[in-house]
């Protein structure tokens, strides 16, 4: 019996669980159709077991870091660092009286993350392989083009993310409804005609709003419209989905932090695809769950940002489409983790060799954020 065969058949007890936060500022402000910032917060639990730790992030507030501290270290220490499933019920239980969705929910996903990295390094392989790859790769767009960009940052951008190779870019709409077409050509103009161009309203259009920028849209061969409404109205979403143009996709999903919203959007018939984030629909073991949903609906699923980690997870399921490369994660993902992956030609692996998901804290340059 190999040594990670006989740790797996052993009980190896969580020792510890800690917690941070910090605070990175934008390079410049940013906005989408319904929000401004100007720094993004990153939520980092570290669960340790075996000699070995477990690495898990979120983007969230502050008051994630909270939460993990208050109610997952006695949850959590103890329990086997193998028992995954058990740990992620164990912390659902414990958010009962706290509500389910928002903070609670991203901190579930940070800390499932950690345990899934724990789980991983204790076996000595990577969480891609952990899970049982289905390829060894998967399609990723660039997403950024905020509404705050002048037109010329706006095409710098996304010309630079063809000059890469992606193969599919998206910006965001909806703050000025009136520019948005000449946004829009401005940005086809700069991909290209063969590139698939996305938009993202992030909720900001009423139902006929949405209809009527969907058909103008239409001859700039955008491919894919998220958000036209409220991800909260989803009869809404089925109204803009049925009506939308052929060969645009309506989608929608980022939001959602429980089985329940997921289900409740298929069943609705909301999108033509569905979005999941693993640092928000409660981590690893929710987003596996999310990709089950959409099979039995078949319907595609995208990754929501945190393209580091979907990176490993996606690589484990065959009916995920792409994954978001949002610029703001990405850019953190470099500055303060050694190992953040990077596309090649439009394409993302996770680094099979490394153990866990192959993330490593860059604590020196980390604390100038801390919180």
């Amino acid at each position: 019996m190999t040594q990670a065969a006989r740790a797996s058949s052993t009980h190896v007890p969580i020792t510890s669980v800690s917690v941070s936060g910090f605070r990175i500022p934008t390079e410049t402000p940013e906005s989408d159709g319904t929000l401004e910032w100007q720094a993004t917060t990153l939520v980092v639990a570290e669960v340790a077991a075996g000699g070995k730790t477990g690495f898990g992030y979120t983007y969230s507030d502050p008051a994630t870091a909270t939460l993990i501290r208050d109610h997952f270290q006695e949850t959590l220490v103890g329990r086997s660092a193998f028992a995954v499933p058990e740990c992620w019920r164990a912390m659902i239980h414990s958010v009962r009286n706290l509500g389910r969705p928002g903070i609670a929910s991203m901190a579930i996903s940070c800390s499932d993350i950690a345990l899934w990295d724990l789980k991983a390094k204790l076996l000595g392989t990577s969480v891609a392989r952990l899970l049982g790859a289905a390829r060894t790769s998967v399609p990723v767009y660039g997403s950024g083009g905020f509404t705050s960009y002048s037109m010329q940052e706006l095409e710098s951008q996304l010309h630079g993310w063809a000059g890469q190779g992606f193969g599919m870019v998206k910006m965001k709409i909806g703050r000025e409804a009136d520019q948005d077409v000449k946004r829009v050509q401005a940005a086809r103009k700069a991909i290209g005609p063969a590139l698939e161009l996305f938009v993202d309203a992030n909720g900001a259009y009423s139902r006929k709003q949405s209809l009527a920028c969907a058909e103008r849209f239409k001859d700039l061969r955008v491919t894919w419209f998220e958000e036209p409404v409220s991800s909260d109205d989803l009869e809404g979403l089925r109204f803009v989905c049925e009506r939308s143009p052929a060969g645009m996709d309506i989608a929608a999903g980022e939001y959602g932090y429980d089985l329940d919203y997921f289900r409740s959007m298929l069943q609705t018939e909301a999108v033509d695809v569905l979005q999941a984030d693993v640092s928000r629909c409660a981590g690893v073991t929710g987003f596996l769950q999310v990709a089950a949903l959409c099979e039995a609906f078949h319907v595609p699923l995208s990754a929501h940002c945190v393209p580091s980690v979907h990176a490993s997870v996606g690589c484990a399921l065959d009916n995920l489409r792409h994954i978001e490369y949002f610029f703001d994660h990405q850019r953190i993902e470099h500055m303060l983790m050694a190992g953040a992956s990077t596309p090649v030609r439009g394409m993302i692996s996770p680094d099979f060799s490394a153990p866990g998901f192959g993330l490593e804290l860059k604590r020196r340059d980390a604390q100038r954020f801390a919180i």
